[in-house]
């Protein structure tokens, strides 16, 4: 899901380069801010949404080292929305071979959603890397969430748009919608998949929000225009239960005890609701939650992003 933040001024990264992790995957990676600053890393939302040069404002230029990449499928990663060989695990893999690339012994974690997920699981197999972790919106990765948040949760409290999500397949799809909208675009007939990625992106943008632009959604048309990239991937990984045994996060929490994480969470996001971020903290007890009142799940919801910068300048002085 992309995420935006205004920034007054943009950065730009001061270097950035393709990255060969292997299995014919090459990532997209820059730097951002000072090197020799403070290292820190961060991980973008989806799976498959890619970093946006939004991400980059959440560091201090004169004080971070920040590294930001696209994740394998996604972004300016090649090969282009490829399922093959991208599992959770590969992922893990990727950002330990950046850190060596980068020879930095020890970093920062800042992500959302996805990349919250993510996050977790790389500190979790690697304690000894992290120094401190920024999370907004915590995923977990099981079941239960994808079907909140594209069901039982929407159904509740958008349902005109959870009727339109559904009326969109015929009706002996209806019943199940969310597998059916994972066959469909697994589907390689583009007439097939293509209409499914834009109802499901759009679906997805409406529900991010806590004040959406559209509460309907209207049936997709043909277009030339390049089609969503996330719903791809972000199907693929939940085909796959985001490739994480059941209750794996919550579990291995303990892992995390000494190292200090913030959690900035909406009060009123649909797609991850705080009771996750509220078990997080229960386990892993060095971490600080902060929710946001008047906030859905984007990172350009209002404070989100503020509050995100200032978790990073908190941890960083430490």
């Amino acid at each position: 899901m992309p995420e935006q933040v205004s920034s007054e001024a943009p950065i730009r990264p001061f270097d950035a380069r393709m990255l060969d992790v292997g299995h014919g995957h090459w990532l997209y990676v820059e730097e951002v801010g000072t090197r020799g600053g403070i290292p820190a890393l961060f991980l973008h939302g989806g799976p498959g949404g890619g970093a946006q040069h939004t991400h980059r404002s959440l560091f201090d230029t004169k004080r971070d080292h920040a590294l930001l990449f696209d994740q394998r499928g996604a972004g300016r990663s090649h090969p282009y929305l490829s399922v093959e060989a991208n599992t959770t695990d590969h992922l893990i893999a990727d950002i330990e071979c950046i850190r060596v690339h980068f020879g930095i012994e020890r970093w920062l974690l800042v992500g959302g959603s996805w990349g919250s997920t993510l996050a977790l699981a790389y500190a979790q197999r690697f304690p000894e890397r992290v120094t401190g972790i920024v999370l907004r919106a915590v995923f977990l990765g099981t079941k239960a969430e994808t079907q909140w948040a594209f069901v039982e949760g929407p159904r509740l409290f958008r349902p005109e748009l959870f009727s339109d999500f559904v009326s969109f397949l015929p009706e002996d799809e209806r019943s199940e919608p969310l597998q059916a909208y994972l066959r469909r675009l697994a589907d390689p007939d583009p007439a097939v998949h293509a209409p499914a990625a834009r109802m499901w992106n759009a679906y997805e943008r409406a529900l991010s929000t806590l004040t959406p632009r559209n509460i309907r959604l209207d049936s997709p048309v043909a277009s030339q225009e390049r089609l969503p990239p996330t719903p791809f991937i972000e199907a693929h990984y939940i085909r796959n239960e985001f490739f994480l045994a059941p209750g794996q996060l919550l579990r291995e929490a303990t892992r995390l005890k000494g190292i200090p994480g913030v959690i900035v969470q909406g009060r009123y996001d649909l797609l991850c609701p705080p009771k996750n971020a509220y078990a997080l903290t229960q386990v892993w007890t060095d971490c600080r939650l902060q929710v946001l009142e008047n906030a859905g799940h984007c990172m350009s919801e209002p404070g989100v992003a503020k509050a995100m910068a200032e978790a990073v300048r908190a941890l960083a002085r430490k």
